[in-house]
C-alpha cells in the first residue's frame, strides 16, 4: 500500500545523499522547480482519487484540501518560472516519483470503504513527510534563486500543516 511512498521515499532518499557524496550533484534549479511541481501533481491526483471513492468525511474533506493547497501552490511555481523564464527540468527525481505514484494509484483504486480510506491517509502521511524532508534537507538549500528558495519555503510551511492534518485523521481511522 505504501508502493508510491517507497519509490519516492528511495527516490528522494537517493537525491539527498547524491550532494554529500558529490557536490556537483545536487539538483539545479530548473530540476527543483520539476521535482516541487511533480510532487504537488501527484498530491492533487490523489487528492481526485479519493474525492471520488471515499464516504468519508474527514478523508474527503482533507483530500479537498490537498487538492486546492497543492493546486494554489502549483500555480504559484508556474507563474515564478515564467517570470524567471526558466524551463522546469525532468530528472530521475521526478520520473521516480510518477513512476511509484502511478503503481500506488492502481492499488489504491482497487480499495473500498474503510481499507481505501486507511490506505490513503496512511500514504499521505508518508508521502508528506518525505516530502518535507526533502525540501528542508536538500530542495531549499540547493536552489539558487532567491524567489524561488521562498517559494519553496512557503511551501514546507503549508506542507508541514498537510502532513499534521493528515495524522490526525489517521488517528480517527483506527
Amino acid at each position: 500500500m505504501f508502493m508510491r511512498s517507497t519509490a519516492a521515499l528511495a527516490a528522494l532518499f537517493f537525491v539527498s545523499t547524491a550532494p554529500l557524496a558529490l557536490a556537483a550533484e545536487k539538483p539545479t534549479d530548473p530540476q527543483i522547480a520539476h521535482i516541487a511541481y511533480t510532487a504537488g501533481t501527484l498530491d492533487i491526483e490523489a487528492a481526485k482519487l479519493a474525492i471520488e471513492k471515499s464516504k468519508n468525511k474527514e478523508v474527503v474533506d482533507f483530500a479537498k484540501g490537498m487538492e486546492r493547497d497543492h493546486e494554489a501552490v502549483n500555480k504559484q511555481a508556474l507563474d515564478l518560472v515564467k517570470k524567471l523564464k526558466v524551463t522546469p527540468e525532468d530528472n530521475d527525481t521526478s520520473k521516480a516519483l510518477t513512476k511509484a505514484a502511478k503503481e500506488e494509484d492502481a492499488k489504491l483504486a482497487k480499495l473500498k470503504g474503510a481499507a481505501f480510506d486507511k490506505a490513503y491517509i496512511e500514504n499521505e502521511v508518508a508521502y508528506h513527510k518525505q516530502v518535507n524532508g526533502a525540501l528542508e534537507t536538500l530542495l531549499i538549500p540547493s536552489a539558487s534563486n532567491a524567489e524561488l528558495k521562498d517559494l519553496l519555503e512557503t511551501g514546507l510551511k503549508i506542507f508541514r500543516g498537510h502532513q499534521q492534518h493528515a495524522e490526525h485523521v489517521a488517528g480517527m481511522l483506527k
